[in-house]
């Protein structure tokens, strides 16, 4: 990555999410989630771990 390029990740949250604003967002490089009512405050998260909850969810 060059030095002084800056990257801008970007948050997804499931489409099944509704209009409550009551979501968990999956940062795009899967290293991370977070609250949508509360999105300064990320969870730093192993790729293992969100594989098996992606796994357990389906």
């Amino acid at each position: 990555m060059d030095a002084g390029k800056v990257v801008i990740m970007e948050w997804r949250k499931s489409s099944r999410s509704g209009s409550e604003g009551d979501c968990v967002e999956l940062r795009q490089d899967l290293t991370a989630l977070r609250d949508s009512k509360h999105p300064q405050t990320e969870l730093p998260v192993p790729i293992e771990a969100l594989r098996a909850l992606l796994t357990h969810l389906r």
